[in-house]
């Protein structure tokens, strides 16, 4: 698979296990108490596993396991701007938020992880950006299931169900593309998407490409990035708390696990080669659902019912952000 925006390269920054726990558990320590007491009581269906490097290869490898379920077309996101994919909203919705609500007067930006229109459009999306750090391809085409669900549907759906229930509780919400275009946008677009919109909060969503047996989900948060156009000086600490938020929530609403290979158990990781955190001036993060590549994590990703609980946790984790 090309290099990924957000799929993890090596080396990768690490969080400190214990004070990560401890601070997401300490936002909802039911969750993550209960996540711990299931995984010492022998509950993970990875076990002990090793921590794996991650691999973001789209031909299936050797021994990988076969094909996973494809949504049936009641559970499969709708590739046309003109169809909902979940809710009461169709993409493009242009309604204004209700006008009272826990988060009236909010500005939430949620940007759906790649294109599928990237596939035919290699030559744009490979055209180099500044990422401030340094120089990187406008786009990537994202990974997909073993049986071709790919990621660009998968974040479309999540997506358009997340700016739902966002919009339910008042919050102005803006997609930073719906499908609607041919290919991209380019990730230093979608960083200024979020900047012009003044952006109280955005998330990217997406699901990850590593090799199978390598479980879960995880959220990554911006690095302090000084260099070029990037500064991440004023939004890595809110950023952080809006992750660690988010993933305390999304462990309690899915029930997965943080990732047994990326973040050393926390559930989050801190990268400064996104272009898409190192360019935001607001607080942003990243939030990789699960591995594709994986034959338990796919058969979730490929739930309409899993796909609308993973809009829930990320919905309340935003909410409990925007309200503290």
């Amino acid at each position: 698979m090309p290099y990924d925006e957000s799929h993890s390269p090596a080396p990768r920054r690490r969080i400190p296990r214990t004070p990560l726990v401890l601070a997401v558990g300490a936002l909802v320590p039911g969750a993550f108490a209960g996540w711990l007491i299931w995984q010492t009581t022998g509950g993970s269906d990875d076990g002990a596993a090793a921590r794996a490097a991650s691999t973001s290869a789209p031909a299936e490898q050797p021994g990988s396991p076969g094909p996973e379920p494809r949504p049936s077309p009641s559970e499969s996101p709708s590739k046309s701007p003109s169809k909902p994919a979940a809710g009461d909203d169709a993409p493009g919705d242009a309604r204004p938020a209700p006008v009272d609500g826990p988060l009236a007067g909010r500005v939430v930006v949620i940007d759906p992880g790649h294109n599928p229109g990237n596939f035919k459009h290699t030559t744009e999306i490979n055209k180099l950006v500044d990422i401030g750090t340094n120089r990187k391809e406008c786009d990537t085409t994202g990974t997909s299931g073993n049986a071709g669900y790919t990621e660009a549907e998968f974040t479309a759906d999540v997506s358009q169900r997340l700016r739902t229930l966002l919009r339910k509780e008042g919050a102005t919400v803006k997609l930073t593309h719906e499908n609607d275009l041919p290919w991209g946008p380019c990730v230093n677009e979608r960083a200024e998407i979020g900047n012009k919109a003044g952006a109280d909060a955005v998330i990217s969503v997406h699901a990850d490409g590593s090799a199978a047996g390598n479980r879960g989900f995880h959220v990554i948060l911006p690095a302090l990035v000084k260099s070029g156009g990037a500064d991440t000086s004023k939004i890595v600490a809110p950023s952080r708390d809006l992750g660690e938020r988010v993933a305390g929530h999304f462990v309690r609403t899915t029930g997965s696990a943080p990732s047994n290979y990326v973040g050393d158990g926390t559930g989050l990781d801190v990268r400064d080669d996104l272009g898409g955190l190192n360019l935001s001036t607001v607080p942003k993060v990243f939030i990789e659902c699960g591995n594709m590549r994986d034959s338990k994590d796919i058969a979730l990703l490929t739930s309409a019912g899993w796909r609308q609980k993973a809009a829930q946790g990320m919905a309340d984790g935003i909410s409990s952000f925007l309200k503290r």
